[in-house]
């Protein structure tokens, strides 16, 4: 039988691109962390591979009609099989090419951001670590090896956000992720074991085929499928673990991009998008994710509309926006979740890399701050700012207002349409708290400042030198991203064919009522940058949003609705004084209780026997005569 060029070079190509990351990674921290050009130049040659590599898998299978398998035996235990391999279908690819995208752009702009950090090397080396954990996550044929590489994700993130460990904070963050999102992989973990210790194997395609879903109830369907989603609550930072995901600020900005764009937080939603039709076994559970991903969403939407950071701003939106896609696919919507995650991957990573400009040259995060310093005079970056703003805020024709469309059809096509009234909320707050930030820095208004000597210099033509050079290279991926996501969204038909495999979502609404919803959410991002201009952009604007004006819902979105003190109060209550003090107590009263007592037993035992060998010789004398003196006798007698 004949075979094409495209299967002889898959197995090649999906080796080579998942594996030119790890290789990269391996060489910096061995040989090369004392040349940091020639590390950047190994990290980034390496993700070039793997973009060619996706590009190449993507044309070649455009169109595949049945998933290929790419698989050895790994682990065999009576008649479990548990392999290790690729898996390539038209989810995978997708993501493949989506990670390695975001991945090359992020790095090349770290040339420049990243430039004169003595930990370059060391940056580019958990650079290349996290891609390939994210990228071979997403070719993973099983779950148990998704969840290898669901950990190793995890531990990169740890050790990019806390890639500045001198700074408390950073620290400090580093291991408040990795705590909260390792609380949502215990319950992913139980929900695997209950998988395979029903389903008999682990294999994705199978799980979700006919003949996976003939092994469960509705009751093991159903908890299984909630235990494997607290793992994307905990990764896609969604209620309740959601709190983690700002402080992760505190790493570099282009990692902020990298793990707010298409990996990492974006995992969870893939590993939904992954089992989908294993989740649709349980409605239960698919309206449960649905009240959580709608949670989320509000929530953090009202949390981005009074924070001064720029960067905890656009993390408040990636909450937001995962949850809209949670929405999206848990009203069984699968081509919307994974068009608005492809999207979203495209508009947030330009987003924080734009932000990043401000932050590198001005050397702050307040968007007050950036806007009396003059921000807008960084033209290209700024503009590619608003364009990403547009898109976040679904603002046509940019690619966020076609995917988020296609979550609102999903809504008003699933069970109950009512889901669509806090989904239209969402649009709404989003684009309040967009605008709010463009309107801030682009028209600063009387607070502005005069621009100092340096900062004039750094954006003008006069600027020559190592500033000049980083700020061109930050440039380039910008422009690329923001020309992504003015023409992405016109693909969507394309991309709905690919991933559906030409079947178009059934349709239960006329046209009519669907242009009604899409008017009805356009006109509410409207009403929301309308009321972020008249607050912030305007002639004489208050510059005070209409929430500063209530203290106390000022205080209760500043603070994330109380849910860090939440925790700390339960960690008092339940670990420290309550868990802590019940281990401390079988600890002195059990263990220690137990050893001392040994000990005390052994101590008085000895005194005992000791006092049969101090001062009483007449004693032993008399019992050594009387002895005597019985044993003659009776030989005598």
């Amino acid at each position: 039988m004949a075979h094409s060029p495209c299967d002889i070079w898959t197995l090649p190509a999906l080796v080579t691109g998942t594996g030119a990351p790890f290789v990269s990674f391996l060489c910096t921290m061995i040989f090369t962390r004392r040349r940091p050009r020639l590390s950047c130049g190994l990290s980034i040659g390496a993700v070039s591979i793997s973009f060619a590599a996706s590009l190449f898998l993507l044309v070649c299978h455009w169109g595949m009609e049945a998933p290929i398998h790419h698989v050895g035996r790994w682990l065999v235990s009576s008649d479990v099989n548990v392999p290790f391999g690729f898996l390539v279908d038209p989810l995978s690819l997708l993501m493949l090419a989506v990670v390695s995208a975001i991945c090359l752009l992020v790095q090349i702009y770290s040339l420049g951001y990243m430039a004169e950090d003595p930990g370059f090397s060391r940056y580019y080396a958990f650079m290349s670590l996290f891609a390939w954990a994210m990228m071979s996550l997403a070719v993973s044929p099983n779950l148990l090896q998704l969840y290898i590489f669901w950990e190793l994700v995890g531990l990169s993130s740890y050790l990019l956000i806390g890639f500045w460990y001198e700074k408390f904070s950073a620290t400090q963050a580093g291991k408040k992720a990795f705590v909260m999102t390792r609380a949502g992989d215990v319950l992913f973990f139980m929900g695997v074991l209950l998988v395979l210790v029903h389903a008999g194997n682990l294999n994705i395609v199978e799980i979700n085929g006919i003949r996976g879903a003939e092994g469960y109830s509705q009751t093991i369907a159903a908890l299984s499928a909630i235990l494997i989603f607290g793992g994307i609550v905990g990764k896609s930072a969604q209620f309740p673990l959601l709190t983690w995901l700002p402080d992760a600020m505190e790493g570099p900005t282009p990692v902020s991009a990298l793990l707010h764009s298409a990996t990492m937080v974006a995992a969870g939603v893939y590993l939904f998008a992954r089992l989908f039709p294993f989740f649709s076994l349980s409605p239960a559970a698919m309206s449960l994710f649905l009240a959580i991903g709608t949670l989320s969403m509000l929530l953090a939407s009202t949390m981005a509309m009074v924070s001064r950071d720029i960067k905890r701003v656009w993390a408040y939106s990636t909450i937001s926006q995962l949850g809209f896609m949670i929405m999206g696919l848990a009203a069984g919507g699968y081509f919307a979740g994974v068009f608005h995650l492809t999207t979203h991957a495209a508009f947030k990573a330009l987003l924080f890399l734009c932000s990043g400009v401000f932050i590198h040259h001005f050397g702050t995060n307040d968007i007050f701050k950036l806007g009396a310093e003059g921000s807008t005079r960084f033209k290209t970056p700024f503009l590619c700012l608003v364009t990403a703003a547009g898109a976040l805020a679904g603002v046509p024709p940019l690619a966020g207002f076609f995917s988020k469309e296609a979550v609102m059809g999903a809504l008003l096509e699933g069970s109950s349409p009512l889901w669509l009234v806090p989904a239209l909320v969402g649009v709404f707050l989003t684009a309040y708290y967009a605008f709010r930030v463009i309107f801030v820095i682009g028209f600063p208004g009387r607070s502005a400042q005069t621009p100092t000597a340096q900062s004039r210099l750094f954006p003008s033509e006069e600027v020559h030198g190592i500033q000049a050079a980083h700020y061109r290279v930050m440039v380039g991926p910008l422009v690329v991203l923001a020309f992504v996501t003015l023409f992405l969204g016109f693909a969507q038909g394309s991309l709905e064919s690919f991933l559906l495999g030409g079947e178009g979502r059934s349709q239960g609404h006329s046209g009519a009522v669907h242009g009604l919803v899409a008017a009805l959410a356009l006109s509410l991002a409207g009403a929301g940058a309308g009321m972020a201009w008249w607050e912030f952009g305007r002639k004489g604007a208050t510059r005070k949003g209409l929430v500063e004006r209530i203290p106390a819902l000022y205080r209760l979105f500043s603070e994330r609705w109380y849910l860090d003190h939440i925790y700390r109060f339960l960690m008092d209550r339940l670990v420290d004084r309550g868990i802590s003090v019940l281990f401390l107590q079988n600890d002195n009263r059990v263990i220690d209780g137990t050893i001392d007592g040994l000990g005390k037993g052994t101590a008085e035992g000895g005194r005992l026997l000791a006092l049969l060998q101090q001062a009483m010789i007449q004693y032993r004398l008399m019992a050594a005569f009387a002895v005597v003196a019985l044993l003659t006798a009776s030989l005598f007698f």
